[in-house]
């Protein structure tokens, strides 16, 4: 295209272009836990650390980040590593893969996951995605239509509201209810649902609150974190409730086996009635299959020997670590006056806690305070903000515990720092 002076060049204003953004795509990053986090870092980088506290030459320490795969105490196991390897070299996983994944994997997950219910599900009932985030893209898309809603917990993983708001669906959000171990606030759920609503997003163990569901519970009312649970209360799956309503569980293997990277999860159908086959949520799954990216086949190729050869030492590891920092957290926290942790965490790897502006000065929210933090301490830690929960701050404790610690010690200083000075006042007789 010419700029209609004969010169050949391209036109120099925007308006000569046949151009214009998507608007539902526009300001979606306010959505994201990276973008967010990538305005915390861009303050640290800017301030290179030096203000107030100074970085000094000390190591970064992220607590708010899902991704613990870079400790050395959370490295996945040999026998994951070596199931991967082994389809590499087989020569049989370099094509693609049929769309709705393969079928020995699809098996193999089905099997796995079949051990918690009352039923057995079938290869039939599992359809591979490229991680957890696109079977939340795809359920969004297939569950999608003029005037529908989907209840979502708050606080929680605003990604659900992104994609919903993309495919033109409202979301509204149920409150999760911190005093009482952030269980689901039931009450407020009823007032919420009406006709058109489609879904309601459960995530158990939680992120971001790290609690865990009673079956009782859930009985009254996204499964990535499955098992990762050291509490009271053990893991339930939302499959079990399948012969009342029927589930979606999104899963993956990318906390279990601490491998985010390789991008391998799932959508399962725990429909005993055969619901969603009668409704073709099952057929809108599949042609959304047909026409997106699949998770690669060689990782796919390698779920059956992964499930099969990892053995049970390497899960409880991962645990008594995440039992360990869990601890180490819930203690510390204890001695910063200005945060107040409501209660222990039981699973995955987050704790919420309130964040007392009253206590502070020069600190202005939530995303100010994490910004001024990474500035100053090299402490990375994800703003309320991000997850529909203002002035409150998700810490993850999945990280090296000595790590944790020294972020934990650098928090406290930094908040001692800002720390309105304390007026004394003295009786007059």
């Amino acid at each position: 295209m010419e700029d209609g002076s004969g010169n050949g060049r391209p036109p120099a204003t925007a308006a000569a272009w046949n151009f214009e953004p998507n608007g539902a795509l526009l300001g979606l990053t306010a959505l994201s836990v990276r973008g967010v986090l990538g305005r915390v870092k861009a303050g640290m980088a800017a301030g290179g650390g030096g203000d107030g506290g100074g970085g000094g030459g000390r190591a970064v320490i992220p607590m708010g980040h899902g991704d613990p795969s870079v400790f050395p105490c959370f490295r996945t196991t040999a026998d994951a590593v070596d199931a991967v390897a082994a389809a590499l070299r087989s020569g049989e996983h370099n094509s693609y893969s049929s769309c709705v994944g393969l079928e020995p994997a699809r098996r193999s997950i089905a099997r796995y996951l079949s051990r918690d219910l009352p039923y057995e599900l079938s290869a039939d009932d599992v359809y591979l995605t490229s991680g957890c985030a696109q079977a939340i893209e795809i359920i969004c898309s297939v569950l999608a239509r003029p005037g529908a809603n989907i209840l979502c917990p708050r606080p929680g993983y605003l990604f659900h509201e992104a994609r919903a708001v993309f495919n033109g669906m409202e979301v509204r959000y149920f409150d999760l209810l911190p005093e009482s171990g952030w269980e689901v606030d039931l009450d407020g759920v009823q007032e919420l649902a009406d006709k058109n609503t489609v879904a309601m997003v459960i995530i158990n163990p939680g992120n971001p609150c790290g609690n865990v569901y009673t079956s009782e519970h859930l009985a009254k009312a996204n499964e990535v974190y499955a098992h990762l649970t050291f509490g009271q209360n053990k893991f339930v799956p939302m499959g079990v409730f399948g012969s009342v309503a029927p589930v979606l569980t999104l899963g993956s293997i990318s906390k279990r086996w601490v491998v985010p990277g390789w991008r391998l999860g799932w959508i399962v159908t725990s429909d005993p009635n055969g619901v969603f086959q009668r409704t073709k949520v099952v057929e809108s799954i599949q042609s959304y299959l047909d026409i997106s990216a699949d998770p690669a086949t060689f990782i796919q190729g390698a779920i059956p020997q992964l499930i099969e050869n990892t053995k049970e030492e390497f899960f409880e590891k991962t645990v008594d670590v995440l039992r360990q920092t869990a601890d180490i957290c819930w203690e510390k926290l204890k001695g910063i006056s200005c945060i107040t942790c409501p209660s222990k965490p039981e699973g995955s790897m987050f704790v919420m806690v309130k964040l007392d502006l009253s206590c502070l000065q020069g600190i202005k929210d939530d995303m100010d305070f994490c910004c001024q933090l990474a500035k100053e301490e090299l402490v990375i830690l994800l703003p309320g903000c991000a997850v529909g929960y203002k002035n409150w701050l998700r810490i993850t404790f999945a990280i090296e515990p000595s790590s944790l610690e020294d972020g934990i010690d650098r928090l406290k200083s930094f908040c001692s720092r800002h720390s309105k000075p304390k007026v004394h006042r003295s009786l007059e007789t």
